[in-house]
């Protein structure tokens, strides 16, 4: 798979609304710019220490068995079609912003360090979305970390944003409504289609 259509597919999955995006733009609500990006870096850090133990991972685990390996990118391309009817079929919700106390740049940034961390659903997506870009004549460590590295960032870059217009987020209305469901479905989209693919495409020689 080429690099191009991996970004492409990083892309659309990180602008589309979500609980990290939430959760920056309430940590801005609650104690300002500041605060917000500083969540934002954590998560950002929180995100690279998955990017990391996936590399580790995986790496051992072709080490071991490239049958395993093979076995992880069908069962991850299944994850990621699971995961997209999951968006397609998700019940419309009111936008809302969780309330929390302010508490500072420090304590906002080792927060949005664990809160990513500690975030199973996270962890599952990189073993499941990145080993389906790597080539196996290629060294898999450095692929993984370039991959996921380039995931963290866009996802970093979409909070940045979504921080600095916290106050343009923050407004509800039937024009953002209807954009938040077209991005949650074209996600979803993306992640069947691109799961279907993979499944069914023709692996390359080992």
């Amino acid at each position: 798979m080429s690099f191009l259509a991996f970004l492409l597919t990083a892309v659309v999955l990180a602008v589309t609304p979500g609980p990290g995006i939430a959760y920056v733009v309430a940590r801005t609500v609650a104690g300002g710019r500041t605060e917000g990006l500083a969540s934002c870096l954590g998560t950002g850090i929180g995100g690279m220490l998955h990017v990391a133990a996936a590399a580790l991972g995986l790496s051992l685990l072709i080490a071991q068995s490239a049958m395993a390996f093979n076995l992880v990118k069908y069962l991850g391309a299944a994850y990621l079609v699971y995961l997209g009817i999951r968006l397609m079929l998700r019940k419309e919700q009111h936008s809302t912003v969780e309330r929390v106390a302010p508490q500072g740049a420090r304590r906002a940034l080792f927060e949005g360090v664990a809160v990513e961390a500690l975030n199973v659903k996270t962890a599952l997506f990189f073993l499941a979305f990145l080993p389906q870009f790597v080539s196996p004549s290629e060294p898999l460590v450095s692929q993984l970390v370039l991959l996921g590295t380039t995931c963290v960032a866009l996802n970093t870059l979409v909070d940045v944003v979504a921080v600095v217009a916290a106050d343009r987020l923050l407004q509800s209305g039937p024009a953002r409504a209807a954009r938040a469901r077209l991005m949650t479905r074209t996600s979803g989209i993306t992640m069947v289609g691109l799961g279907a693919f993979l499944a069914l495409a023709r692996r390359e020689a080992q």
